[in-house]
This record gives structure tokens, C-alpha cells and sequence, in this order.
């Protein structure tokens, strides 16, 4: 036996090794000590490129460098949603005494034309918009319960009972 578990002789293992021209001269066991230094090594050097990319990937200043065409875009339309906004809000509230008898001068004529139906409004919107309201209403309510529910579970500890062994004590 020569030491790998294989009877034989020198010859025939180097026979084997002729048509490799690095494994060439080499026994089994330095042929696996070279392949594991070589995998080894490109197992290293994998994870120092994912240590890299992870750097990058969370480096704020790289990733602005990068996408700064989108963050610049994106801004833009910040910018222009905002503007939007303000100038709405600045329009509604200059035509809010319009907008008020305009209102007004509806629920007079309504009066006018339905004295039995003076506080009710709910005649006037259609059945289906009545019934989607409330169920995205009932939606709504249940999704948050349900997120309540779990929160607490998350951030109160269960009880647990007292174990025999202290009780004894």
C-alpha cells in the first residue's frame, strides 16, 4: 500500500498524470492540496468582490454619483408636485366664497324643491358609491386591527407561567 488506501506501484501512478502537464510528477495528495489552495484562493477573492460591492451598495455618496441623473429627475418632480400644491391651495382658497355660494345656493334650491328631505344627503349619492365607501371602510378598520393586533404581539412578551420549580422554593 502506498499510503492512499490503494496497493500499486510509482509507475502506475505517474502514468496517470502524463497527459497533465501540471499535475506532471505530482502524487494524489499534493494534487488535492493544490486544488484546494486554487479554489481556496478564488473563494477569497469572490468574497473580498461581494465586501466591495456591499461597500458600494451602501455608500450614499457612491450611489448618488451614480443615479444622480434620476435623483435630479426625481427632485424635479418633487419640485413641480409641490408647486402644484401650493398653487391649488392658493386658488381654492381665493375662490372659497365663490365655491361657498355656489353651495349655498344649491341647498336652497333643494330645500325648495324637497322640504321632507332637508337633512338628508345620502339620497343623492348613487347606491354603488354608498355600498364601495363602506366596504373600503369595513377594508380599512379590519387591515388595521389586524396591524394592531400583530404590533402588540411583536412588542409585549407573552406571559408565561411561573415554573414548578420556583413555586416550590
Amino acid at each position: 500500500m502506498n499510503g492512499n488506501g490503494r496497493g500499486g506501484n510509482e509507475l502506475a501512478e505517474r502514468q496517470r498524470h502524463v497527459d497533465h502537464r501540471i499535475t506532471k510528477g505530482m502524487d494524489d495528495r499534493k494534487q488535492v492540496e493544490q486544488t484546494a489552495d486554487r479554489i481556496r484562493d478564488e473563494l477569497l477573492l469572490t468574497l473580498e468582490e461581494l465586501d466591495r460591492r456591499r461597500g458600494r451598495i451602501l455608500d450614499v455618496r457612491y450611489q448618488a454619483k451614480q443615479h444622480s441623473g434620476a435623483l435630479v429627475a426625481a427632485g424635479a418632480v418633487a419640485m413641480v408636485l409641490v408647486g402644484a400644491g401650493v398653487g391649488l391651495a392658493i386658488y381654492r382658497s381665493r375662490h372659497r366664497a365663490e365655491v361657498l355660494r355656489k353651495k349655498r345656493r344649491k341647498a336652497l334650491q333643494r330645500a325648495w324643491e324637497h322640504p321632507d328631505q332637508l337633512a338628508s344627503s345620502a339620497d343623492q349619492r348613487p347606491v354603488g358609491a354608498e355600498l364601495g365607501r363602506k366596504l373600503v371602510l369595513i377594508f380599512a378598520t379590519t387591515l388595521a386591527t389586524a396591524v394592531a393586533k400583530n404590533s402588540v404581539k411583536t412588542l409585549v412578551p407573552a406571559r408565561q407561567a411561573p415554573s414548578p420549580a420556583l413555586s416550590e422554593q
